[in-house]
């Protein structure tokens, strides 16, 4: 945990943002937020639970808790209460002894305890006082509170997300202590790739330098020579020679914060021409996008720009034809560029997603594209000093959306379809870094410990086998 006054700083933000959207600082009432700590999740029956992993809202505003627990934040007074039960004699010999509700209060700064069962109760109390009551939306039952009703409340989510969404320097170092673990990972992945190597040897090797630093991995591993499938979770395939193998992973810190990476290497150490091409393409996309990236600049058209850039590289390669700036508009480049440029990240890989992605990436300046791939762009609104934002450009063979596409002949006049069979073993190419946005423009976090993963393709090609 950080030191309680970096809680109480933030809750006291919050509270300060909560009575501004509201207007309640005009009468002085105030309102009550409640923030429930996540529950165990089983896998297949109550005692068989996943390892255990604190939401991200009441990890930020109260630090690791436990399940069970309800952080109440006053906005008027930004006096907060954690609620909860210590644990039971039966917990401690299943589970090990664990810190009382007051001890996890007092880590975090909050002045005041009181049992589960005085919540409700104390929510009753403040709506008859005339007091909101705000919730977040529930994304796991237990935070569903007992007597709030199924409403979120769109005051709270817009004062959190404008309030969790600008990191400070400690949270720019965890995430770049989690970078270092992660970098240790992709090393061991580049050594452990060779021709008859499997897919889960790889990961195996990812998974290992992660576990023995005692971190958790901040999503589903993608560890696959089908980077086509964007989220690929299965490692049972052989890499072959000629293939591309894709890693997208990222280690957590000792706090919590997630770290996101991705890159993309020839399975032989050696690129083929067209390979070579395609990935020289991806990192001009990737460059081109942090290039025109600071404050006040819409992500929505960081998007644009790198799609442009993935367009002039395929029609290089003959893929594709036409205006640039008209192929882009029309959105002919989804055909090998279906999902968006990057998400904000934090304490979450996408970070407060469970808030919907349209209230923490759009906003009333901003709204969401209908089009086919730029309707997956989480991240859309201007940036702001101290957002992070992931930089994932990437070139994909989708054979299933070749062929509808080709069947419907889809932006003919920007795709050369006869040309498309040269794809079938390229797979998908992409490449990701964690960039903060700084006052005058952005910048690639780095490890803090250790050398990055290179992008540069003579370079981490070089790496491949040891």
């Amino acid at each position: 945990m950080f030191a309680a006054a970096t809680y109480r700083a933030r809750r006291a933000a919050l509270a300060t943002a909560l009575d501004a959207e509201t207007g309640a600082s005009e009468s002085g009432s105030g309102g009550i937020a409640l923030i429930p700590a996540s529950g165990e999740a089983p896998m297949n029956y109550a005692g068989n639970a996943y390892p255990y992993w604190q939401d991200g809202t009441f990890r930020y505003l109260a630090g690791d808790g436990r399940a069970g627990l309800v952080l109440a934040l006053d906005t008027a007074t930004g006096e907060a209460t954690l609620y909860g039960d210590d644990a039971s004699v039966d917990d401690v010999v299943w589970t090990g002894p664990a810190p009382s509700v007051r001890e996890m209060a007092g880590a975090a700064g909050i002045g005041h305890t009181a049992p589960a069962a005085r919540l409700d109760g104390d929510i009753v109390a403040a709506r008859d006082a005339g007091r909101a009551v705000h919730t977040l939306p529930a994304y796991r039952p237990e935070h569903r509170v007992a007597g709030t009703g199924e409403t979120p409340s769109e005051a709270f989510i817009r004062a959190l997300v404008a309030v969790r969404e600008v990191k400070t320097d400690e949270e720019i170092a965890e995430i770049e202590d989690a970078l270092s673990v992660t970098s240790d990972a992709f090393r061991a992945a580049l050594a452990a790739t060779r021709d008859g190597a499997a897919e889960h040897d790889v990961a195996g090797a990812i998974l290992g330098v992660i576990h023995g630093a005692d971190r958790r991995l901040a999503y589903g591993l993608i560890c696959s020579v089908r980077g086509e499938t964007l989220h690929n979770v299965s490692y049972h395939r052989t890499l072959r020679e000629g293939q591309m193998l894709l890693v997208d992973a990222g280690a957590t810190s000792p706090r919590g914060y997630a770290s996101d990476l991705t890159r993309t290497w020839p399975v032989s150490g050696r690129f083929t021409d067209l390979q070579r091409h395609l990935y020289d393409t991806v990192r001009a996309a990737h460059d081109d996008a942090i290039a025109a990236m600071r404050p006040g600049v819409r992500f929505a058209d960081v998007h644009r720009i790198a799609a442009a850039t993935l367009t002039r590289g395929l029609q290089a390669a003959g893929f594709m034809r036409g205006d640039v700036a008209a192929s882009v508009e029309a959105g002919a480049h989804a055909l090998f560029f279906p999902h968006g440029l990057g998400h904000q990240m934090g304490l979450d890989v996408h970070d407060m997603e469970a808030l919907g992605e349209d209230r923490v990436g759009y906003d009333g300046e901003t709204r969401r594209s209908e089009q086919f791939g730029t309707a997956y762009l989480r991240m859309g609104k201007a940036l702001r000093e101290g957002h992070v934002i992931t930089v994932e450009p990437g070139l994909y063979a989708i054979p299933a959306l070749i062929d509808l596409w080709r069947a419907e002949n889809r932006h003919a006049d920007f795709i050369a379809y006869d040309r498309l069979g040269a794809l079938d073993d390229v797979g998908g190419i992409r490449l990701e870094n964690d960039v903060l946005v700084t006052a005058t423009g952005a910048r690639a976090l780095a490890p803090s410990r250790g050398e990055p993963v290179p992008m540069d393709a003579d370079a981490i090609a070089a790496m491949v086998g040891g």
